[in-house]
């Protein structure tokens, strides 16, 4: 009895002594399980004033969405501001249900869509990340919204038409490799958030599926692989590269997606994003409409807007210079079925984000300045209907549309 009780309080003194040790171990790991998947959601890039130096994570960043402008909030943990006196519980339920610490609806912004397909252990990682953050005061500016977008229950309509709160299911029939992907794209990366098309209300539409969408007026191309998806043209290489070093033979991504390759995707596995890789070459489309070649008079005017204002830098037969200048015939950006984001960079110029592996910045000039509306639609009408990919032609009106919409500041 007595040697019982003297092996069972050494024991207790060794688990007494372990514990904490273990308990320290644990939090570290949970915490930087909590970073990754943080950085996999791209969470800083919008709880981050990027525009005004804001501090990382302490939100305040403007978002233009069709409805009106929303501003993201402070996810440090200072108690007025942050997320100080959020439980776990409360965390779980607005990534996974889309409900915060007070029991209003989120708006669908916030990503818990997408988001809801982690686990409680992911979401409880990231918000012990969060936590260890430095707490930082600051206000989040009131939503601009009109009457009744303006009132949270009117999510919760939008959330009945169109949220599902679900976890990951594995396809049995499909490789690890494959699962992993699915879940990294329409989990934490929420890609379709930008690359699928939207309904009115701003909700995914199924058959719109990683088919391209509009944010911002910016069109995320059509990321799709297989024979006749926007990247089939793409191997998993490709696309590991464009996701790791921000550049690949095909383009370098530019404003909004050189945001997520610098900010998220860059931190991630390689072995994640060749999962994603895998899984994004798994989705065939239909194979494109046929259009006929545009007409010679276009051809001609198209052409030498192209010879005189492009070919220096993209090649005269447009094929480009391999990761410094994008091919642009068989670009999916030239070639979208929205040329918005073409329209944009014409306009406007772009650059693209360094990376850790590439810390180069490469960059388009803007022609605003130099080409009217009617050059830049035949320039662009050239391009997307003599090569090898075709594309409808684009009119000098929604050149118009798009300069208008960058001349209010945007």
């Amino acid at each position: 009895m007595i040697r019982t009780t003297i092996i069972t309080a050494v024991g207790a003194a060794a688990l007494s002594f372990a514990a904490p040790a273990q308990a320290q171990e644990l939090a570290y790991s949970q915490v930087e399980r909590g970073r990754y998947l943080t950085s996999a959601g791209d969470c800083k890039a919008c709880h981050t004033d990027i525009e005004n130096d804001g501090q990382p994570f302490a939100g305040g960043r403007a978002m233009a969405t069709p409805f009106g402008t929303i501003y993201s909030a402070n996810l440090t943990p200072d108690a007025e501001t942050g997320l100080g006196r959020w439980s776990r519980e409360d965390f779980y339920n607005a990534l996974n249900e889309g409900i915060d610490d007070q029991g209003r609806h989120l708006y669908p912004a916030m990503p818990y869509p997408n988001f809801t397909l982690m686990t409680r252990d992911d979401t409880d990682a990231i918000f012990a990340y969060l936590q260890s953050l430095e707490p930082v005061h600051k206000e989040k500016p009131e939503n601009e919204f009109p009457f009744p977008l303006n009132i949270r229950m009117s999510v919760s309509g939008w959330k009945m038409l169109f949220f599902e709160d679900e976890e990951y299911r594995t396809d049995p029939d499909q490789s690890d490799a494959w699962n992993r992907g699915r879940f990294l794209v329409d989990g934490p990366l929420h890609c379709g958030a930008c690359h699928t098309g939207k309904n009115l209300l701003g909700a995914s539409v199924d058959d719109e599926y990683m088919r391209g969408g509009l944010l911002e007026n910016w069109f995320a191309p059509n990321i799709r692989g297989g024979e006749n998806g926007g990247i089939a043209h793409w191997d998993e290489d490709d696309i590991v590269e464009l996701l790791k070093d921000g550049r690949s033979k095909h383009t370098a991504p530019m404003q909004r997606m050189g945001e997520v390759v610098s900010l998220s995707t860059q931190n991630l596995r390689t072995d994640d994003l060749r999962a994603v890789a895998t899984y994004l070459k798994s989705l065939d489309d239909q194979p494109p409409e046929t259009l006929d070649k545009i007409d010679a008079a276009l051809a001609e005017t198209g052409g030498a807007l192209y010879f005189d204002n492009c070919a220096g830098c993209h090649a005269a037969d447009g094929s480009g210079v391999p990761y410094i200048f994008a091919p642009l015939t068989t670009s999916n950006k030239v070639h979208a079925e929205d040329p918005s984001t073409a329209i944009r960079i014409i306009l406007g110029g772009a650059r693209a984000e360094p990376t850790d592996n590439v810390p180069s910045i490469p960059a388009m000039p803007p022609f605003a300045w130099k080409l009217s509306d009617a050059q830049i639609a035949d320039l662009l009408s050239y391009l997307r209907g003599s090569g090898p990919r075709r594309a409808a032609p684009v009119s000098a009106s929604d050149v118009a549309e798009v300069r208008g919409y960058l001349s209010e500041g945007h």
